[in-house]
């Protein structure tokens, strides 16, 4: 496919909602939230796997300029960060593979749930992710770390939006870490996700190139703000865009259960 076969009106709401994405997600994630549905009613004859593809490379881009920013300011655990990341390879590889053969559908309900959880015990816990709450072990951290990096790598491979929320709600409720260092972990181990899911898109071809390119641009260009913003505002800031994140998860997700799912 080339340009001239999309809408000016097109493009300029791809690029937009690219942009959009990138700046929340570089901040509290749930990028996917905006730029996934804006793919979808935007492309409403694309088939579903070239859309995730397609959505992959722009998010990949993104997302690997937020962690560049972030770890140039925060210090990571680097075998923390190994075994994560090769728990939600493996993960968000296995998930990709599954979307040909399985409805994301099976996943909205209890993802709904799990949100609205999250929501509460966020709003309800005024300190959260303010200060670092845990002082497990690095043998500890690394099992629970991969127990969820595990569960939320399959989902993004599988579906995907949200997932950088679910990730640095993982490092801040599981472990114990503040908001700041979360995001930076989440982006890390969000770009290896993305780039396991990826390979399995681009292997299958299910990816349009030039809306990818134009998509990873304003992506990036979004990223960039966001962790700059981020970076820049702290804990407090993050945790209000991590909130309204959630809150309209919630009601995307409620959505597709109580009016598109089939009980």
């Amino acid at each position: 496919m080339i340009l001239a076969d999309y809408s000016i009106s097109t493009l300029f709401a791809l690029a937009f909602f690219a942009f959009l994405a990138g700046f929340i997600d570089a901040v509290a994630g749930g990028g996917g939230l905006i730029q996934l549905p804006a793919m979808l009613v935007n492309l409403p004859n694309t088939l579903l796997p070239t859309i995730f593809g397609t959505n992959k490379i722009a998010a990949l881009s993104g997302t690997s300029i937020a962690a560049y920013r972030y770890g140039k300011r925060i210090k990571f655990s680097y075998p923390l960060l190994l075994i994560i990341s090769f728990w939600s390879f493996v993960a968000s590889f296995l998930g990709a593979k599954t979307v040909s053969f399985m409805s994301p559908n099976i996943l909205k309900p209890i993802v709904f749930v799990t949100l609205i959880a999250i929501a509460i015990y966020t709003f309800l816990n005024k300190n959260l992710g303010s200060v670092e709450t845990k002082q497990l072990s690095l043998r500890k951290q690394m099992i629970y770390g991969s127990l969820f990096g595990f569960l939320i790598g399959f989902y993004d491979g599988f579906f995907g939006p949200g997932t950088g929320s679910l990730l640095l709600l993982g490092f801040v409720m599981i472990l114990g870490f503040e908001f700041l260092q979360a995001s930076a972990y989440s982006k890390i181990i969000n770009c290896v996700t993305n780039f396991s899911a990826l390979i399995v898109f681009i292997r299958h071809g299910n990816f349009i190139p030039v809306i990818a390119i134009i998509m990873a641009i304003f992506n990036i260009t979004g990223n960039y703000l966001g962790s700059h913003m981020a970076l820049k505002r702290g804990n407090s800031f993050i945790r209000i865009i991590f909130l309204i994140v959630v809150t309209l998860l919630i009601i995307r997700y409620g959505y597709d259960v109580f009016m598109t799912f089939k009980f």
